[in-house]
């Protein structure tokens, strides 16, 4: 009697587990390998001048693929190739859609050339062109991208009460950013280095008398 009992616990254990490693099977199948789980929508956010048709059509996300398998690394990869995207997310969103979460590239000058009027961000990517220029944003004339990149990234770093100010901005090298503001008077900004302290001191400045203000060494400002 011993012994049947002893084979009749041995045998309800056997085919508990392998019960337990059909179902693992089955739910493994079920993730990895059918649509149950799959992607059947792609929800886009965060776009301002991109559609989201655009975006989907970018991300290139078969219909049905199961998310447990879809490399969003890649997609994103693919979502990047569009110039405007300066940055995405993509995150699976359980049980059948995909989240893509775009941040797009903002202007912070323009540089005009025969095709028209060319944006750049704060990292001096040039990512569209336009007809015309957007109200408000500087004008840009650099000697070449890393003079570019360094005015762009000035731009980008000072306050915005100074930057609504700016009118053009001329790099002739990365050393010799000068900025016009809306009142005619030129900044004399020198580099890219130490942009909040020269935007301090500049603010300061800018409530006395000058045409010309000069800031490339911030411990030693001059008005002329």
């Amino acid at each position: 009697m011993r012994g049947q009992r002893t084979h009749r616990r041995y045998l309800v254990r056997r085919w508990a587990v392998i019960g337990t490693m059909l179902v693992i099977t089955g739910v493994v199948s079920v993730v990895f390998f059918t649509p149950v789980f799959g992607a059947n929508t792609v929800d886009v956010l965060g776009t301002t001048e991109l559609t989201a048709d655009e975006v989907r059509a970018a991300a290139a996300i078969e219909p049905g693929t199961p998310l447990a398998r879809l490399d969003t690394d890649e997609v994103a990869r693919r979502v990047r190739q569009l110039p405007r995207v300066g940055s995405v997310d993509v995150r699976r969103s359980f049980p059948a859609s995909v989240e893509v979460i775009i941040t797009e590239r903002t202007p912070v000058v323009f540089v005009q050339r025969d095709d028209g009027a060319h944006l750049l961000d704060a990292a001096g990517v040039d990512y569209s062109t336009l007809r015309a220029a957007p109200p408000g944003l500087p004008r840009l004339d650099a000697g070449g991208d890393q003079a570019a990149r360094a005015a762009t990234s000035v731009l980008a770093s000072i306050p915005a009460q100074l930057t609504k100010q700016v009118t053009a901005v001329s790099a002739n090298t990365a050393t010799d950013i000068r900025l016009t503001l809306a009142d005619s008077r030129v900044v004399k900004w020198g580099d890219a280095e130490n942009a909040p302290r020269k935007a301090a001191v500049l603010a300061a400045l800018l409530t006395q008398k000058g045409k010309t203000f000069d800031v490339a060494a911030p411990d030693f400002p001059t008005i002329s």
